[in-house]
């Protein structure tokens, strides 16, 4: 009965999040004009159809999409690893993902002039990014089938990931003010840069994971037993690892590669569905996963958006509260 009403209640957070999304801005928009316009009426001003269909409904989309792909991404490693400070970007997903982009953006000097233009398109470096991730998971993958140990495989990731990031600081040492503002741009991340074609593609990756992750409970309810307790009980451990690193790399790696490296929504998100849920079973900590990562990421968009005039980068919000969170969660419900 409790679950049902966190998910009531849940849910009705995430429709007034949304509408609230569409509704604040630098223009404001009345709650009753923004219904009319997702109802296909005009609005009192024309201005505000083309605001709210191309700017601001496919922002929101997009920001339900990342918080339900990197939230259920850090359930999956959390429960991987059974370690609570687990998350996708230990596998070097982010750092993966960086690299691509800043061998484009950082690596300009060594292009001919006439390339830069073509090669620093958002399609470039969205292909740069999901290489780039594709190129460490693939590393880790090589790894994990010749170890038995879950946290041999968490190490290795850790360290690919700061090997990525000592090529991205070399690169940013020797690239130039207007390459170096660029990758920080990036760095930032940014919910409202999408194409439709993009935000359709980026709906397919998350739909896809998401359904192999259902596809996976019975295994990761197994797993928070033990890999012997799993295998016990007839799962092939080494494959089910396999898949899962393949599944979290697939969503966090995608959110990464199309709207830049997100923090804590990952790690924060999942201590909070076991929090509110008070189950283990991963149905439940998925649907709640999914639920509040889309919340917390629509709330997340609109703070910053509060100057109005001044769009604030997404990423360092998500830190400002998902920091807190872990820390509040650490010494109230010592889930450490």
């Amino acid at each position: 009965m409790r679950q049902k009403l966190g998910w009531g209640v849940g849910i009705l957070l995430l429709l007034f999040f949304f509408a609230l999304n569409l509704s604040w801005g630098s223009v404001k928009i009345p709650l009753a004009s923004v219904w009319d316009i997702l109802t296909g009426q005009e609005g009192i001003k024309p201005s505000w159809n083309y605001i709210v269909l191309h700017y601001r409904l496919p922002k929101a989309l997009v920001a339900i999409l990342v918080g339900m792909a990197l939230s259920v991404s850090g359930l999956l490693m959390q429960t991987l690893f059974r370690n609570p400070m687990a998350e996708a970007y230990v596998l070097g997903v982010s750092a993966g993902a960086g690299l691509g982009v800043a061998l484009v953006l950082l690596g300009g000097t060594l292009l001919p002039v006439f390339m830069v233009p073509y090669l620093t398109s958002s399609y470039t470096l969205l292909l740069t990014a999901i290489l780039g991730s594709l190129l460490l998971l693939l590393l880790v993958l090589a790894v994990s089938q010749r170890v038995k140990n879950s946290i041999t495989v968490l190490i290795v990731g850790l360290m690919f990931g700061s090997f990525a990031n000592a090529v991205i600081a070399l690169l940013s040492y020797f690239s130039e003010a207007d390459q170096l503002k660029k990758y920080v741009v990036w760095l930032s991340g940014s919910l409202g840069n999408l194409t439709q074609e993009m935000l359709l593609l980026f709906g397919l990756v998350v739909i896809i994971g998401i359904g192999m992750a259902f596809f996976l409970i019975r295994q990761l309810d197994a797993l928070l037993l033990g890999d012997a307790y799993a295998a016990s009980l007839g799962i092939k451990v080494k494959q089910t690892r396999n898949i899962i690193i393949i599944t979290t790399s697939l969503l966090a790696g995608g959110a990464t590669a199309f709207v830049g490296p997100i923090a804590f929504i990952g790690l924060a998100v999942p201590h909070m569905a076991r929090m509110i849920s008070k189950k283990n079973t991963h149905r439940s900590l998925l649907f709640t996963c999914m639920l509040m990562g889309s919340v917390l990421m629509l709330l997340c968009d609109i703070i910053t958006q509060v100057n109005g005039n001044v769009l604030l980068p997404i990423n360092a919000i998500t830190a400002i509260f998902g920091a807190p969170i872990v820390i509040v969660l650490v010494f109230k419900y010592r889930i450490f």
